[in-house]
């Protein structure tokens, strides 16, 4: 219904419906907003607009613009509040008019306030966390370019495209930079140049609902050809003491209604709806009944500069008013999602980066200060919301009966937030109980890493070393036969039933060198089970021999392997690994040794890596690809779910990489997997490693079944930054688990309980000798 004679003409109830039902369809419950400070860079401006107190006129012993200490300072207190957002206001090009502002610049060593502007946005993205987003009014090319290089966004409010209101007698009248020709230009300009654009309405100047109209459909055409327009902003005029407009008549609630189900009807569905939610107190719900889902920038630190008299809405509140609607308010980046999807377009590279780091993995803000790795107790969120999400609960019930879910219905329980997220948990619990009953289960095992040399250039790793990983924590190491053995021997002795062997892909390492260690191992441990060899070391040591995967894994099991850990997956789609592991093997090889594996009785585990450059849609391919061979061979034994742990990953220290996921999307990701792999893979594992000890908990209660290994000497994970221990002896595991009343029960490697002679041995574990790490007995390769 985009015919504007007939939006002039509709009953507004007609209208909001039609508006609420479009933004629905494109944004679901969602209402976003930014969590901003504002830096009023400079109030001076050469424009006279009758409306307006943010202007102001030089005034002696008044600073014409914040000093960079000031700025900084402003920054760092939103940055303190948790703003991820630094929006500068600023008057229209105050040097064109005012002697003093060019004597400030002059003095501030800039020729232009666009210029000082760059170099505080600069200043800003350098010494903080936030993401600069300018507001500086009419534009040439060249300024956008510049600020495009340090600013997330940009923005200029179109507010009308009637001549008339420049006229003498109209509002802009005396205000160049408000020239429609003019304002629409800087618009175009913006969208050649591939910058993310805020514009909007002003409505109540004196425009008439059908310029308002003509005003909506420029902006609309301009988005059909450049894809840049971010939000379009519905703002209502309100009448300010000293200025023109002060006695004027301000739109009432039903004007506004209905200016913004018309700006949802006219706008193309990826473009945002804002209304400020201070300038229209108390009247929040109507607003998202009209079509909004963006509140804007809201700000625990400073006024909205532009309307002081009008107070911003404390957060939670207006999470209330929202959750009233059947929304979910949710943290955004001056960036909104779709565009920072496509980074590379949309945004420059040092941007991009801080874009990437902030936000989760729908492209949303990170909702809270956890990451995995970190010792951070995570706390879950408040749900405000009462009902669930009748297409979510039909997605569930279709998982809860063993169907196989379509990658969207996949993804749609990824983006599960407040009750519905709440749902998706308490559902993969059920099934787990269903399932699994109220047991926990645990392995008393060690991890062997048998060398850390790998000519691999996997860029998630950490834990690898060669020579373009030498500065990374730790020293290159390829243990002795001996060592391995040892350690082999130690943890039966503390009461293992399993050692977990992987290492790096040493260039000098063959085929024979897998067999050899499962030999020496079974040699002098015949009762301890070998878990060993990822699908890629399986691939390397074939290949070496010139063998089948068949032949070579039939070799492995001959000489002692008793299953494969399903590593080396990191995400099962080659869209994601030819960025992170364009070296590696691809999905499909990946699972030709699982399959080859499964063929022989060798069963396997199966894995995600998962929070660092990929989308819930990468999320639900890995899923489903895991699915499929399991319905195939029923080889798998549980599904891990490994978090990315960010701290000393290469791709996250070159800026490649988010923070690891979110808490929300860690629990997700095991209640998910539930839900999905029903009812093929029945064991569900959460990483003690990298969830930590109250993390592993809550997973628990999200469907998972069991807790993996005590470990004894974890590293991989300890090489790329977790905080966690290295061991998880069976005393604490069996503490957590009781706190969460279930039942422990230690297992061996194929979930068969262990005998009670093994479990005393591993309550009554000596301490582990020191470690040996035998240095590399050759020169590494380049």
């Amino acid at each position: 219904m985009t015919d504007l004679t007939r939006l002039e003409t509709a009953l507004l109830p007609d209208l909001m419906a039609k508006a609420a039902e479009k933004r629905d369809a494109a944004f679901g419950r969602n209402i976003s907003y930014s969590r901003k400070v504002f830096i009023p860079l400079t109030k001076l401006c050469r424009d006279v607009c009758h409306y307006c107190t943010f202007a102001e006129r030089p005034k002696q012993g008044h600073a014409a613009y914040l000093s960079a200490n000031e700025v900084l300072a402003i920054a760092r207190a939103g940055e303190a509040a948790g703003c991820t957002e630094a929006l500068f206001t600023l008057g229209d090009k105050p040097e064109l008019r005012y002697r003093a502002a060019r004597e400030a610049l002059a003095a501030l060593g800039h020729d232009s306030t666009i210029s000082y502007l760059r170099a505080m946005c600069a200043l800003v993205l350098k010494q903080t966390t936030l993401l600069p987003h300018v507001n500086p009014g009419v534009m040439r090319r060249e300024e956008i370019a510049s600020l495009r290089e340090v600013s997330a966004s940009q923005g200029i409010m179109l507010e009308s495209i009637s001549e008339r209101l420049c006229q003498q007698g109209g509002v802009h009248y005396g205000s160049p930079d408000k020239l429609p020709a003019v304002r629409l230009e800087t618009l175009r300009l913006a969208g050649e140049l591939a910058v993310p654009f805020t514009t909007g309405i002003l409505i109540g100047i004196g425009e008439t609902r059908t310029e308002r109209l003509d005003a909506l459909v420029a902006i609309r055409d301009l988005h059909a050809e450049y894809g840049h327009i971010q939000e379009v902003i519905v703002q209502n005029f309100r009448a300010k003491p000293d200025t023109k407009l002060a006695g004027a008549d301000e739109p009432d609630l039903l004007d506004l209604l209905w200016t913004i189900a018309a700006a949802r009807l006219i706008l193309p569905a990826d473009v945002h709806v804002q209304a400020p939610p201070n300038l229209s107190p108390g009247v929040y719900q109507k607003l998202i009944g009209a079509g909004i889902d963006d509140w804007g920038g809201v700000s625990p630190v400073t006024p909205d500069h532009v309307n002081p008299e009008a107070p911003w809405p404390e957060l939670e509140a207006l999470g209330l008013r929202t959750a009233e609607m059947d929304k979910i308010l949710v943290p955004r980046l001056p960036v909104y999602p779709a565009w920072a999807a496509d980074s590379g377009r949309w945004l420059h590279p040092k941007v991009a980066t801080r874009v990437m780091q902030l936000a989760d993995a729908e492209g949303w803000a990170r909702d809270d200060e956890w990451a995995p790795g970190l010792t951070f107790a995570p706390k879950p969120r408040a749900v405000l919301l009462v009902k669930v999400d009748p297409a979510l609960e039909r997605i569930i019930n279709r998982a809860s009966a063993g169907k196989r879910l379509e990658e969207a219905e996949i993804v749609r329980l990824f983006a599960a937030r407040d009750v519905d997220y709440e749902r998706v948990v308490t559902a993969a619990d059920e099934l787990r109980k269903a399932v699994s009953g109220n047991t926990i289960r645990y392995v008393v095992n060690r991890n062997i890493n048998y060398t850390n040399i790998c000519y691999y250039r996997c860029k998630f790793c950490a834990f690898s070393k060669g020579k373009t990983h030498e500065a990374l924590r730790g020293t290159p190491y390829d243990l002795e036969m001996g060592e391995i053995v040892r350690r082999s021997q130690e943890a039966w002795d503390r009461g293992a039933t399993e050692v977990c062997l992987q290492g790096g892909i040493h260039p000098d390492y063959t085929g024979e060198t897998y067999v050899a260690i499962c030999k020496a191992i079974k040699a002098a441990i015949p009762g301890m089970h070998i878990h060993a060899f990822s699908p890629l070391e399986v691939t390397q040591g074939a290949a070496t021999l010139g063998l089948s995967l068949t032949e070579f894994l039939a070799r492995l099991k001959h000489a002692g392997l008793g299953t494969l850990p399903g590593t080396a997956a990191e995400i099962l789609d080659d869209e994601i690994r030819a960025i992170i592991c364009p070296d590696k093997i691809n999905t499909q090889q990946w699972v030709d040794v699982a399959r080859a594996a499964h063929a022989l009785g060798l069963r396997t585990t199966s894995t995600i890596m998962y929070g660092h450059l990929e989308k819930s849609l990468n999320w639900a391919r890995h899923l489903l690809v895991l699915r499929d061979l399991q319905a195939e061979t029923g080889g798998f034994t549980e599904f891990v779910p490994l978090p990315f742990v960010h701290m000393e990953a290469p791709m996250y220290l070159r800026g490649m990489a988010r923070k690891g996921p979110t808490l929300r999307e860690a629990i997700l990701m095991h209640a998910v997997a539930r839900l999905v792999l029903h009812p093929l893979i029945t064991n569900i594992q959460t990483s003690w490693v990298k969830m930590g000890p109250e993390g592993a908990a809550m997973c628990l209660n999200a469907g998972a079944n069991d807790m993996g290994g005590t470990l004894m000497n974890e590293s991989i994970s300890r090489a790329a930054g977790t905080q966690h221990g290295q061991e998880f002896p069976p005393e604490a595991m069996e503490q957590l688990i009781g706190s969460l009343v279930r039942t422990p029960l230690q297992r061996d490697t194929l979930y068969r309980p262990v005998g009670n002679e093994r479990r005393v041995i591993s309550f009554n574990a000596p301490e582990l000798a020191p470690i040996v790490q035998t240095p590399p007995r050759k020169v590494m390769a380049e």
